[in-house]
């Protein structure tokens, strides 16, 4: 599997690897279905200091195990006993760094994708939210802790195509082609990290959770 993304994954800043990730493909095999989009939107978790972080302070418990694991490993979570959101786990082994994966454009099994999200059409609805993804890929919390760089598992990491695509240690896009804002809905965790901007998506795309939440 791509050793630029392993080593891309592997570096010690989740902010760079979050704007890095806009491009890349997620791509799954799940119950017989092959289904794939391209990254549009991630967040930066950035532990142990991230009080936005579930690895804040060094937290390790049975769901924070995953932050622990080697980078390219999953991690995901129910959040508000609802939505199962999609997290990759990022930087040197111990370190507890993470992004999030907010929103795709599908490449691959869009009918899959719209069975699974009771939807008729192709509309960016049916990707856009880090919930929303992970019920069109299939993805639930069986696949935490999945190594994302082994061409064996049920969801993986590719290098992607279109506007950003793999050159050297990671995906190059050009000058505007990725924002950056602070990220959503993180609040509780204090002003001073509230405001980093750790949110990116991609420009001149409707698959982005809240395209003008800063504008």
């Amino acid at each position: 599997m791509s050793t630029n993304l392993r080593t891309l994954l592997s570096g010690e800043d989740p902010v760079h690897i979050a704007r890095q990730l806009i491009g890349v493909e997620l791509y799954t095999h799940i119950d017989g279905q092959e289904t794939a989009g391209r990254i549009t939107e991630t967040e930066a978790y950035w532990a142990p200091d991230d009080r936005a972080s579930h690895a804040y302070g060094h937290r390790r418990t049975p769901r924070t195990e995953p932050f622990y694991a080697r980078a390219g490993t999953s991690y995901v979570y129910l959040c508000y006993g609802i939505h199962e959101l999609f997290n990759v786990i990022t930087g040197p082994e111990g370190v507890p760094h993470a992004v999030l994966i907010r929103a795709i454009e599908p490449t691959l099994g869009v009918p899959a994708m719209l069975a699974r999200r009771h939807m008729e059409s192709l509309k960016p609805q049916l990707s856009r939210g880090p919930g929303v993804l992970s019920l069109a890929l299939g993805i639930t919390r069986t696949h935490n802790m999945v190594n994302l760089l082994d061409a064996e598992s049920p969801v993986q990491l590719r290098a992607g195509a279109g506007p950003c695509v793999m050159r050297g240690g990671g995906p190059s896009c050009k000058p505007g082609d990725v924002m950056c804002t602070p990220r959503i809905g993180i609040d509780g965790a204090g002003p001073e990290w509230a405001a980093k901007p750790w949110r990116f998506y991609r420009s001149g795309t409707q698959y982005v959770s809240r395209l003008n939440a800063f504008t």
